[in-house]
């Protein structure tokens, strides 16, 4: 009868928890509750991408999660365009202490805030355990280009035509080195960093591009937040 009595309750249990929870009774802490905004300096976990994607469905909650993580956000007017390149709910890119070079780039909101989860959880942390340094400047491509996939003269718009995108060329150390691509991708220790750096990309961004992908990819890594998903 115990037994019984325990089955019933832990039955129960998830039912009676999802009660409070849509009555507003009880939530769990901000960064384990679907409905909070996604918390950028915490741990990612198994809502984390759950709480991207969410972003571009419902854009506000992109700005509410730089709000409650403290990250200052610069939000850009929309723009837009009658040829399939338009900017809708875009920001300068910023870091936490690091500096994009040659000028900070007009991305989308969730491209921002998966770079700030990549900034934290991926590229610091290898940076120390690579270098024993941090990163304080990346140089980068761009990130907004009004053209097709490849530059061709048909086919599917590029995430790049949204600002949905960045290509990133290298990364530099606060002590004076600089880590590029193609030059470092088959050295030993600069060759493990940035391959440790497009597999922790993976974690935050839906496709991430680099040598291993394609000729087209071999100087850069391309990070976007679009439909597909790819990890090369």
């Amino acid at each position: 009868m115990l037994r019984r009595t325990m089955l019933v309750l832990l039955l129960l249990a998830p039912v009676a928890l999802a009660g409070a929870y849509w009555s507003g009774a009880w939530r769990p802490p901000p960064r384990w509750d679907p409905a909070a905004p996604l918390e950028l300096h915490a741990e990612p976990n198994i809502l984390t991408g759950w709480k991207l994607a969410r972003m571009a469905l419902q854009p506000e909650t992109c700005l509410a999660a730089f709000a409650v993580s403290g990250r200052a956000v610069e939000p850009l007017p929309d723009r837009p365009s009658e040829v399939g390149c338009p900017l809708e709910n875009v920001v300068r890119l910023d870091g936490e202490g690091i500096a994009f070079r040659p000028s900070r780039p007009v991305v989308t909101c969730p491209l921002a805030a998966a770079w700030a989860l990549f900034e934290r959880h991926a590229l610091q942390p290898a940076a120390a355990r690579h270098f024993n340094s941090r990163v304080v400047a990346v140089r980068h491509l761009g990130s907004y280009a009004c053209r097709n996939v490849y530059h061709r003269s048909a086919g599917r718009r590029s995430e790049h035509a949204t600002a949905n995108a960045l290509d990133v060329t290298g990364f530099v150390l606060a002590n004076g080195r600089e880590i590029r691509l193609p030059r470092d991708w088959d050295r030993a220790e600069a060759g493990a960093f940035l391959r440790e750096l497009r597999d922790g990309g993976c974690r935050f961004f839906k496709a991430v591009l680099g040598p291993d992908y394609n000729a087209a990819h071999r100087d850069h890594f391309h990070f976007d937040r679009g439909r597909w998903g790819r990890c090369s």
